[in-house]
């Protein structure tokens, strides 16, 4: 292996000049192809699609809608719905609706579209008609005959606020615009919204409120602007604590400037591979940086080790290679296997964020490893350089923490840490997998889109929280008793569940019918017996309604839920397959589940699924590369058993927090190991070498704080205070990350400097 090294650096320092040309033409190419790349939002790609539940949705996504859901709401903040102004504006936001490049038309429902009727029951028999007919005047006369027509249509509280204060506009959205055949681009969808319907119609007594899929991702792009301005300042606030740390404008300008020119490639590679850039991974170039500074700081403090022992540039920076090229490319080999762990979640957005993570991290052996060296090794340090490094760290705090390799030390520090570790596990198993807010977990809750869905959510009783659960019969299956019954049981078992605000099913509407039949008496709102009085019954309900297909042979249920708070997914969908576990039958299968909680709970469960996989691969990768690197059992236990306490307390950490495990957050769960492995391995490297020499532990970690340990405390703390800025980000997902990298940054640097000396002393009494 050193004859390898030796060879290498050899080839890359007697042709510097043409290996600095290859990394100036590449990283003017990349560039120019990272400029080219673009926002690449998808509704598809934010679902498991291989879950059971997603298998259902996607079979019937066409005939019965999907979780795309678009809900427009219009407030009279002066009154009631019924004036003709108001009536006026509802008319045309109907149809800046329905006109949008995007929007499934054919779902398009309105006060004012003809797929919304009333039916009543008068001597003759039957009557239905629209809510506003063809003919509708805007007028009092024509404005009171609507107001009866919904009270017979019964949209009280879907399509009409329950104070009659407002009324809802709801339509579905197309994956792929049929006139373009491209896929629909959510970011400019959710610009139309707000420039053709908000902007145009709300006034100070009009409100606009706007919820679904495509308006969260237009909101969370619009706050992204936000997040470019955290980066400069995170940029700036490393480049002057670099600045401290070195004592030198050259020394600070390279590591900062070498990290960024890692984001450029990644950037760059994602556009050559076809790929774009997910709002929700938006972060992943944020964290490309930072562990690009870390390693970049590792070799700019070798080099200023060597130059303070008498080394002119070029060998200091061949000797800062030659001695971190290994365990530099392990602990970055590590931190892309970490993030490739992630593919094991099934759902394309995560998928995404694995490659881009990955990619990201993999140039960074490059413009880091290799890069800054070359760079270095033109550099001319003055006289006064070594004056200036002498005086950065003082020998006393450094004896201060190598007693924690005393083994009198270590033991209080083993035993606070099994402590910790306990707390950890104890409080984390409480940790909860899903959101664990209402509205858009991205978003804070003052946010304005959350705050539109917390109007809707009190003045109606649906809202985007639905669960579908598709129930199949043979052909014909509404005409059988049996099959009616145990459907109408199954609505009024999962009406009982706390969090549901409202079951529509065929079982429950064809007792209304039957009522209707029957002078709306409630001693009729029965299921008949017989087949052909209840042929009779379903015949009245239209397919329109999403209740049942054409042969009967389907028939959702459609159940709205307070929110999509973890705890009440799980309860809702416990309680949905208690019942069919419990209510077994060979004409009637319940199948989960479509609509925007559908998805939530296959998400939910998906991450649930891969959580424990994924940590045991992370773990795993790990542990190997470090017995490869090290061939040692003992020194691997040293590097892994600190990432191992940081991950339990950072799950007892989200407990306290509520912050739920999601999509967002889980990829937090492989970088803190990967970021945790590269201090471990900085440690233990130079303090094996110096225990192999002959060195007491003590005395073996003196010397290693002196060489890399300086180095690895500034990059904790550096970074940290970095990604600490993020909680003032209008992205609350963005916030959520930000403390929990701060707290795993920190811990992870601590149990490096703190703990895995500790150990050391333990599992080593004399050198190894």
């Amino acid at each position: 292996m050193k004859n390898s090294i030796k060879a290498i650096e050899n080839v890359v320092f007697r042709y510097r000049i043409f290996f600095l040309c290859l990394f100036l033409i590449a990283t003017l190419f990349l560039g120019y192809k990272a400029s080219q790349i673009k926002m690449d939002a998808g509704f598809a790609k934010n679902l498991p699609l291989k879950h059971e539940y997603m298998k259902t949705f996607v079979q019937y996504q066409e005939e019965f809608g999907g979780a795309n859901r678009l809900m427009i709401a219009i407030q009279n903040k002066k009154g009631d719905i019924f004036t003709p102004a108001f009536f006026d504006i509802v008319n045309k936001v109907t149809n800046e609706l329905f006109f949008l490049s995007g929007v499934d038309r054919g779902t398009v429902s309105s006060i004012y579209t003809p797929n919304v009727r009333y039916t009543e029951v008068v001597e003759e028999g039957f009557v239905g008609a629209q809510v506003i007919p063809s003919d509708f005047v805007n007028d009092a006369d024509g404005i009171e005959m609507v107001k009866k027509n919904i009270i017979k249509a019964g949209i009280v509280g879907r399509l009409v606020a329950n104070d009659f204060t407002s009324v809802m506009i709801t339509a579905q959205l197309l994956e792929v615009d049929p006139l373009t055949k491209k896929q629909i681009d959510y970011i400019e969808f959710a610009g139309k919204l707000e420039k053709e319907i908000r902007d145009k119609y709300q006034t100070e007594d009009i409100g606009i409120h706007i919820i679904g899929f495509a308006k969260v991702v237009g909101d969370v792009a619009d706050a992204i602007k936000g997040v470019l301005l955290f980066f400069l300042i995170a940029i700036v606030i490393t480049f002057v604590l670099v600045y401290i740390y070195s004592h030198s404008l050259k020394l600070t300008i390279i590591p900062i400037l070498c990290s960024f020119i890692a984001v450029v490639w990644q950037m760059g590679l994602l556009t050559l591979l076809g790929y774009g850039l997910d709002p929700m991974s938006i972060l992943v170039p944020f964290l490309i940086f930072a562990i690009g500074v870390s390693h970049g700081m590792q070799m700019i403090n070798s080099m200023g080790n060597q130059v303070l022992a008498g080394a002119q540039a070029e060998e200091a920076a061949r000797t800062s290679f030659r001695q971190l090229l290994i365990p530099g490319s392990i602990a970055l080999i590590s931190d892309a296997v970490g993030f490739l762990t992630l593919l094991l979640i099934e759902i394309g957005v995560i998928q995404e964020l694995a490659i881009t993570a990955s990619i990201g991290v993999s140039v960074i052996i490059l413009t880091n490893l290799l890069l800054i060296p070359l760079i270095m090794s033109y550099i001319q340090f003055g006289d006064h350089y070594g004056k200036k490094m002498g005086t950065a760290f003082q020998d006393r705090l450094w004896r201060i923490f190598s007693s924690f390799a005393d083994r009198k030390s270590a033991k209080y520090v083993v035993g606070i840490s099994i402590i910790l570790f306990i707390f950890g596990l104890y409080f984390g198993k409480e940790m909860k997998i899903g959101d664990l807010h209402a509205g858009a977990s991205a978003l804070h809750e003052d946010s304005r889109y959350n705050i539109d869905t917390a109007l809707i959510t009190s003045k109606f009783s649906i809202g985007t929280d639905i669960i579908t659960v598709i129930t199949e019969t043979p052909e014909n299956g509404c005409l059988d008793y049996e099959v009616m019954t145990l459907i109408d049981q199954f609505e009024w078992h999962v009406r009982n569940v706390a969090g549901v605000k409202m079951v529509v099913g065929l079982g429950g509407v064809t007792k209304l019918v039957s009522a209707g039949f029957n002078e709306g008496n409630l001693k009729w709102r029965v299921l008949s017996r017989n087949s052909e009085i209840l042929a009779e019954m379903t015949q009245q309900i239209n397919t329109d309604t999403g209740i049942v297909n054409d042969n009967c042979s389907v028939m959702p249920v459609m159940i709205f839920t307070e929110d999509h708070k973890a705890e009440t997914i799980e309860r809702v969908v416990g309680a949905i397959k208690r019942f069919r576990d419990e209510n077994p039958s060979d004409k009637v299968k319940f199948r989960l589940a479509s609509g925007q909680v559908g998805v939530m709970a296959a998400t939910n469960e998906s991450v649930k699924a891969a959580q424990v996989p994924m940590l045991i691969w992370v773990y795993a990768a790990v542990i190997g590369l470090c017995l490869i690197t090290f061939r040692s059992v003992r020194a691997t236990l040293c590097v892994i058993l600190p990432l191992v306490l940081v991950s339990a307390l950072a799950q007892a950490l989200m407990t306290f927090l509520k912050i739920g495990l999601t999509v967002n957050t889980l990829p937090v769960v492989a970088l803190g190991v990967g970021i945790g492995v590269d201090y471990g391995i900085y440690i233990i490297s130079p303090f094996m070498n110096f225990m192999k020499q002959g060195m007491t532990v003590a005395d073996a970690y003196l010397k290693t704080l002196k060489t890399t340990g300086s180095a690895v405390m500034f990059t904790g703390i550096t970074l940290s205070i970095g990604v600490s800025t993020w909680i003032f980000s209008a992205l609350k997902f963005q916030m959520d990350i930000g403390i929990l990298l701060s707290f795993m940054f920190l811990l992870n640097m601590l149990g490096a400097i703190i703990l895995l000396p500790a150990l050391v002393a333990y599992f080593w009494k004399t050198e190894p």
